[in-house]
């Protein structure tokens, strides 16, 4: 998960911290050491490092924090704050036109997953109520118009090819006139990358740029390359003047240093951030809920939001009416599984609660492999089993266990976890939910 080892290393250090009544300058000064060598093995900046290990150290040292009541805790907001601040503050949203029609150039090297994750922004302004086009003007790298094409289609929004053109620039200004004409209002033009920043390339950007004057330059890295990201970053914001990133792959990353390096080295912010490879992985990039993540304090707002986006608003009105007449059955428990993978799996989930952020890997392959049994034994009922449940007596219950290739004793463990699941689900409907108690009995 993005972070990872760093969350790690921080947690302890504040673990230290907390752990104290009155924190002295020596305490603060072997902190800052911690915390400075956890984010160089992160592959952060150096000179981002001295920096903000300097800002947080002079605000560590003041007069309100050595004379808290709770010294570690002022010193952990000082970092979730300095953490928000040094990835850009505030989340920084797209730039579009007051006349109606938005251009956004898509550059990038190759292999950064540029052309996925221009479709992935298409999917993303579609839910915003936009209506994009894609531009294929990627004329070097085979197949790359076929991928586009692909992945346009897959999201739902028209791609624009010429197959017989090789100037970028006529194609995207003749995609432009297409969609103006279809009434779209929003224009992703997908270009070439290469393996390395050439003049060649910047060459073709700079006039791609100057014939479609764009409204938004997007740069897509790869946070998995760390400071050759940041570096990159660097040429193309001198070269063509980016107005901010896509940073892919970050829930690959476990270290993060470009993540937290970028905006500082570059000026420009990370606009989205891509968690993952389905087309609708793209995230807005809040820095203050990274910041919360990366202190192991959750990030509720985006799992809230997910939730929005991902549950079937007709569904949970008829769950809500059947928990209303305790009538939550079997069919419905194995529906929130599907529910909890849309919203992009249990560790994903769980990477998003506060406190949840200790799960082991091992643990999340558990509870992975237990769903999936639990749906095999749910899935070998009859219709008349899952929606009566209490009808499961000896004899069904090894006939299911037999078709879902288990045993007695996890089919027994299934209808209990179902029974906690009902049992919160009740507290939740009546408001005597407690937090803190266990998610389907995990």
């Amino acid at each position: 998960m993005a972070f990872e080892n760093l969350s790690e290393k921080l947690n302890g250090v504040f673990k230290k911290l907390t752990g104290k009544g009155v924190l002295s300058e020596k305490d603060i000064d072997e902190a800052m050491r911690e915390v400075k060598l956890a984010l160089l093995e992160a592959d952060v900046n150096f000179k981002v490092v001295k920096e903000f290990v300097a800002n947080v150290k002079e605000k560590a040292m003041g007069e309100e924090v050595m004379k808290s009541l709770t010294p570690g805790q002022m010193v952990i907001k000082i970092v979730s704050d300095e953490l928000t601040a040094l990835m850009g503050g505030a989340n920084s949203k797209l730039t579009y036109s007051s006349s109606g029609f938005t251009t956004i150039l898509m550059v990038g090297l190759q292999g950064t997953g540029k052309t996925t994750t221009t479709a992935k922004l298409a999917a993303f302004l579609k839910k915003e109520g936009k209506n994009p086009m894609l531009a294929a003007c990627d004329v070097q790298r085979p197949a790359a118009i076929d991928q586009l094409e692909t992945v346009g289609a897959q999201v739902g929004v028209p791609v624009y090819t010429d197959r017989s053109c090789k100037d970028p620039a006529k194609i995207a200004c003749d995609a432009k006139k297409e969609a103006e004409k279809k009434g779209l209002n929003v224009l992703l033009v997908d270009t070439a990358g290469r393996l390395h920043v050439d003049e060649e390339l910047m060459e073709e950007l700079v006039r791609v740029k100057k014939e479609v004057k764009p409204h938004e330059i997007l740069l897509v890295v790869d946070a998995m390359t760390g400071q050759d990201a940041v570096t990159a970053a660097s040429s193309f914001h001198e070269a063509l003047g980016i107005d901010g990133i896509i940073m892919t792959k970050l829930d690959g990353d476990t270290r993060g240093g470009a993540a937290l390096s970028v905006k500082s080295v570059t000026g420009r912010p990370i606009k989205f951030i891509g968690m993952g490879e389905k087309l609708d992985a793209l995230e807005a990039f809040h820095p203050d809920r990274m910041a919360q993540r990366i202190l192991g304090m959750g990030d509720v707002l985006t799992l809230i939001e997910k939730a929005q986006d991902s549950i079937d608003a007709e569904k949970a009105a008829e769950l809500e009416k059947k928990l209303k007449k305790n009538k939550f059955d079997l069919e419905d428990f194995l529906d929130q599984f599907g529910q909890i993978r849309n919203m992009g799996g249990l560790g994903k989930m769980l990477s998003m609660i506060p406190g949840a952020g200790k799960v082991t890997d091992d643990q999340l392959d558990a509870g992975e492999k237990e769903f999936k049994t639990m749906e095999a034994i749910i899935q070998s009922m009859t219709k008349e089993e899952r929606r009566n449940p209490q009808i499961l007596n000896a004899s069904r219950r090894k006939r299911i266990a037999a078709g879902s290739g288990t045993t007695v004793n996890k089919v027994n463990n299934l209808i209990k976890k179902y029974d906690e699941a009902k049992k919160l689900m009740k507290q939740m409907n009546s408001g005597r939910f407690k937090p803190g108690r266990k998610f389907m009995g995990f």
